[in-house]
């Protein structure tokens, strides 16, 4: 074998590997999509078209704020008892009406991400050591508020989990907002740039004189907003607040919709489209399993081989 073929044969690897970080989640999309319309009785309707859309969007508003910790090297590892902590916020401020309690569930998140923020940006701890002290807390707090499940009977809620405009259903208009939204900040705004620039190298963006210690807390803080916002809508669409398995293992999906739609988690990029591929993936693997009579913890153990093959990917193409 000569140096020419094996330059070549490199070349046409790091090709491949670039090509798999970046589309393979949607040629993923694309593949569980067929095998599903070919295969799975009853997936091709409507109706469930609007389930699979109405279930994604919880996934999809968490990992929003989970692909903005990653890009500046971080993780949140709260957002699954964040949404706990929402529901148990919710359930109890109830009485004054749906918008001061949601208001209230979300002021609740904020608080959170600005615990995990200043833990991070300040004290200098890790963010998983910051975040999963904030996953144990906030779901103690919410197991204290609200010890068990609890029914939820509002028609404001029950309109949120289940209204529609032009057949499209509020939860699924809400994450596709907040996705807009989130993507126009990252691309578009000064606090975007300096978010992969802290991601991409903090002591270089200390030198700069950017604001690292208050982008750092904003951050976690639109994270923790987000997640006690999924918190809300998931409650609204179940019509029940149950704190003890609401958002279990949420922070899995979360990290696999944002590294398996192509960004890093060695931070300084952010893709916020390959994010929402993520979590339609993630929504139809497990639909999939469900209905091909696997046991959902299958799901998990898929979702870990995905997280593995999808940092393998990243990290065989940052040596070249």
């Amino acid at each position: 074998m000569t140096d020419l073929t094996l330059v070549r044969g490199a070349a046409d690897r790091a090709r491949l590997l670039r090509l798999l970080q970046e589309y393979g989640v949607y040629a993923g999309v694309v593949v569980l999509l067929l095998f599903n319309f070919g295969f799975t009785p009853h997936f091709a309707s409507g109706e469930n078209f609007r389930t699979q859309a109405v279930q994604v969007a919880p996934v999809l508003i968490v990992a929003l704020g989970m692909a903005l910790a990653i890009g500046t090297e971080g993780v949140d590892l709260s957002v699954g008892s964040v949404m706990a902590l929402s529901t148990s916020l919710l359930s109890l401020y109830l009485g004054y009406g749906p918008w001061p309690a949601t208001l209230i569930a979300v002021v609740g998140g904020i608080l959170v991400g600005v615990a995990n923020g200043a833990l991070v940006a300040f004290v200098g701890v890790q963010p998983i050591v910051a975040t999963l002290a904030l996953m144990v807390a906030a779901r103690g707090l919410a197991l204290v508020l609200l010890p068990q499940l609890k029914d939820v009977h509002d028609p404001g809620m029950a309109t949120l989990g289940s209204g529609d405009v032009l057949g499209v259903p509020y939860l699924v208009l809400i994450a596709a907002a907040l996705a807009l939204l989130v993507a126009f900040v990252v691309r578009r705004s000064t606090f975007g740039r300096q978010l992969l620039a802290i991601g991409d190298s903090r002591p270089a963006a200390r030198l700069a004189g950017l604001p690292v210690g208050r982008v750092l807390v904003v951050v976690y803080v639109c994270s923790g907003a987000l997640a006690a916002v999924a918190g809300v809508l998931a409650t609204a669409r179940l019509a029940a607040s149950d704190p003890t398995s609401l958002g279990t293992l949420m922070e899995l999906s979360a990290i696999t919709a944002v590294v398996v739609g192509g960004t890093p988690l060695s931070g300084g990029r952010v893709r916020i489209g390959g994010t929402v591929a993520g979590a339609v993936l993630i929504q139809l693997l497990t639909t999939t399993l469900i209905k091909h009579d696997l046991p959902p913890s299958w799901t998990q153990i898929a979702q870990a081989v995905v997280i593995v093959g999808a940092v393998y990917a990243a990290r065989e193409r940052g040596k070249r």
